[in-house]
């Protein structure tokens, strides 16, 4: 894979290492793995530093604790590359870590699929910077300027790693308003020479998917579903099937290989649902998928679950995958009321004995509140769940600290 020149361009972080001390709750985080140093629990600072310098953590008897990536513009004001004992941060030890978490994947070679998250950010070591691979397309999004000045010797190692024909740039929103630190590179832009295709097809589990890794939401493809997918997969045979929240229709093809007689798919984004009929199109091959009707709605499910209950249609499953209801702490409670809303709407669209599958991707929101809140919205009800199974993160989004924690799934029956 070879890069754009102006990739050498960049400029380079400081030879100058920033000595930072911290409070003591924080020197103990750190000791047992944490990936952020906050602006608030620092005490002293050697000199002001520019997004991408490394700064050096020690403790109060001035022993070495950590080293990271500096970014003066964030409160989370370091992100920990290495803990406990010093290292040379170059292009050498980022190769020695893509490939640890490229042997954490491994066992996905045996499995049909060519779409998969290849680095997970701070629990893959690489805080603020996440990697998608979609076949031979690597879509890399930034979440901080830290990495910028670092980005060359970063891309070097990827290509001895994980080599691909193409490599996308994405930035998250906050990113791309720092122009002043992006140094002509934009959200979106091609980083390798040759120039990937608009629309990208991959695997996964033997299924043909497209992503958008410009336009589309994330990378362009919600990869951490891919269990709970092959959960409902399991669990479609003859059953009439409503996705809410359906994005690209990733549950619905794999509930139509399964079996399903009838898929319903909803969601917002009318071009999100355009992708949808595509990507059942695109496994056409499969008699099952052939077989399934499948119908689409491109309205707000908040509205199509409650003219459907009105209509009282029902459905063997229900599937409720929202986007993220809370950015922060003040929007836990109203997050828990739209969960709890909305199993409400599933139930009463869901036939007795069908399966509910609701998720939720809010970190703010730990995993025994939303699942409380679908128990206590099934009781309102009078409805009684029997769980089958609680999911939480595939084998390519590992958690390594609390906080990384977001993604959690109930199978129920009622």
């Amino acid at each position: 894979m070879e890069f754009i020149a102006s990739l050498s361009q960049l400029p380079a972080p400081s030879a100058k290492r920033i000595a930072l001390h911290v409070t003591a709750p924080v020197e103990r985080a750190l000791r047992q793995g944490h990936p952020w140093v906050f602006d608030q629990s620092i005490t002293e600072q050697s000199h002001e530093g520019a997004p991408g310098d490394l700064a050096v953590i020690f403790d109060n008897k001035r022993r070495f604790l950590a080293i990271g990536l500096y970014d003066p513009t964030s409160t989370i004001r370091v992100r920990v590359l290495q803990s406990r004992r010093p290292a040379t941060i170059n292009a050498e030890w980022f190769q020695n870590k893509l490939n640890l978490a490229a042997q954490v994947r491994e066992s996905l070679e045996g499995t049909d699929t060519t779409g998969y998250r290849l680095v997970h950010g701070e629990n893959d070591g690489f805080p603020g910077l996440v990697i998608d691979r979609y076949d031979e397309t690597l879509v890399l999004k930034l979440y901080t300027p830290a990495w910028i000045p670092h980005l060359k010797e970063f891309c070097d190692a990827l290509a001895q790693v994980s080599p691909a024909e193409h490599l996308i740039l994405r930035l998250n929103r906050i990113l791309q308003k720092q122009t002043e630190f992006l140094h002509g590179l934009s959200d979106g832009m091609t980083l390798s020479l040759l120039t990937p295709p608009s629309l990208i097809l991959f695997m996964e589990n033997g299924l043909t998917f497209e992503s958008d890794p410009i336009h589309g939401q994330k990378t362009g493809f919600f990869l951490d579903q891919r269990d709970n997918r092959a959960k409902v997969e399991e669990l479609s045979r003859d059953k009439s099937v409503l996705n809410v929240f359906a994005y690209t229709g990733g549950f619905s093809v794999y509930a139509a290989r399964g079996g399903a007689k009838e898929v319903l798919s909803v969601d917002i984004s009318a071009p999100a649902i355009e992708a949808a009929v595509r990507n059942m199109g695109h496994n056409r091959h499969f008699p099952t998928v052939a077989a399934v009707s499948h119908e689409t709605f491109a309205e707000d499910a908040f509205d199509v679950l409650a003219r459907m209950e009105a209509q009282k249609r029902l459905f063997d499953m229900v599937i409720i995958d929202p986007p993220m209801f809370a950015q922060n702490e003040k929007q836990i409670a109203s997050a828990l009321a739209a969960y709890r809303k909305l199993t409400r709407l599933g139930l009463g669209v869901l036939r007795k004995g069908g399966t509910l599958v609701q998720a939720s991707c809010s970190s703010r929101v730990d995993a025994d509140s939303f699942f409380d809140s679908i128990h206590q919205s099934a009781r309102e009800a009078g409805r009684r769940l029997m769980e089958i199974e609680r999911t939480g993160h595939a084998l390519d989004h590992p958690i390594n600290f609390e906080e990384g924690a977001y993604l959690k799934c109930l199978f129920a029956t009622t």
